[in-house]
């Protein structure tokens, strides 16, 4: 039976794990504490550890896993940006879930954009309190506007898809354009320029980090709308907040944000928030912050739970590993965009 130790665990997280641990030949224990340097001795003795997306996994994290006895890091998300994977290279096997439901994610999509344009968040309050006056609640319409889809990977086909079905204008930027997606390819300034709504769905890397930036929203429609389902540094928040003041940018709905560590999944209603952007950026009523809850789902979490163990199970049976990260492996079925400039 293989030990794992499974890090930054939510209730909603064991469910279907213990459903399906005996099936895979697993023994889990689940702890509440994320990856990091000052939690991965906890690790020894346990040769596979499951991880999550606000885990660190840097070189000091690796060596200590490594030398508790830990041979593989199967990370039960698909992200992996968080992980120096250079430094795991002949040390330790890293296993990720490529996908596990792009309709949870582009679906989450959607429900961001609807509420901020149609301001059901506002309305909810308002009702609850029993106030029905329709003052401040007037929004527009999504069918015949422009969306700009940043990566067109599952996720972004699957926005494409529904913005289709709201009959909006589609554009799409991405390295790997695909014949089969009703959408228009075009340059991203192009994109930038013509678009009432930018949606962001492709991975953090090097080149995309701050891909929304000062420069890039000066491009953008006055009174544009952005969203965000996919990984926060994706957009500089600085920026963003001072084209939100100046009302260049019309809105935001972002299920990510770039200092996200520390506040994202937890409680923190007892306490003061010291990032100043975020909170500035939660209290304008134009823009609709969600915990990094796109991939929360039924569906989803069951799809986690299923691939993260037939990873370690295939890891401990010597099979092949399809969805390992490496760095000379090609098996990591993430889309690219082009570096911007």
């Amino acid at each position: 039976m293989t030990k794992v130790l499974f890090y930054d665990t939510k209730p909603y997280d064991k469910t279907n794990f213990e459903a399906m641990k005996a099936q895979y030949d697993v023994d889990i224990t689940y702890v509440p504490a994320e990856l990091n340097e000052q939690t991965a001795g906890m690790a020894s003795g346990y040769e596979v550890v499951c991880a999550f997306v606000n885990a660190t996994v840097d070189k000091a994290v690796i060596d200590q896993l490594v030398s508790g006895g830990t041979r593989l890091l199967a990370m039960r998300c698909a992200g992996y940006n968080n992980v120096d994977i250079q430094e795991t290279c002949g040390k330790l096997k890293v296993v990720r879930v490529p996908a596990y439901s792009p309709y949870a994610v582009a679906e989450h999509a959607m429900a961001l954009l609807l509420s901020l344009v149609r301001k059901t968040n506002h309305a909810y309050v308002r009702t609850r309190e029993f106030n029905f006056s329709l003052e401040g609640l007037v929004g527009f319409d999504l069918h015949g506007k422009t969306v700009g889809i940043i990566g067109t990977g599952k996720i972004g086909s699957v926005f494409i898809d529904i913005c289709n079905g709201f009959g909006m204008h589609v554009l799409a930027y991405d390295a790997h354009p695909r014949a089969d997606l009703k959408a228009t390819y075009v340059p991203l300034d192009e994109l930038l320029a013509q678009s009432d709504i930018i949606s962001l769905h492709c991975p953090l890397t090097a080149e995309t980090h701050h891909l929304i930036d000062r420069e890039h929203i000066k491009e953008m429609k006055d009174g544009a709308i952005i969203i965000n389902t996919s990984r926060g540094a994706l957009i500089d928040s600085q920026a963003l907040l001072e084209a939100l003041r100046s009302k260049k940018l019309g809105g935001a709905g972002l299920d990510v944000y770039e200092e996200e560590k520390n506040l994202f999944y937890n409680d923190n209603s007892t306490q003061i928030i010291e990032d100043e952007t975020l909170a500035l950026l939660i209290s304008m009523p134009n823009v609709l912050v969600t915990s990094h809850q796109a991939f929360l789902t039924n569906d989803a979490l069951s799809n986690i739970a299923k691939v993260t163990l037939q990873n370690i199970k295939d890891w401990k049976d010597g099979k092949e590993l399809v969805n390992e990260v490496c760095v000379d492996c090609k098996a990591q079925n993430m889309p690219l965009i082009h570096p911007v400039s």
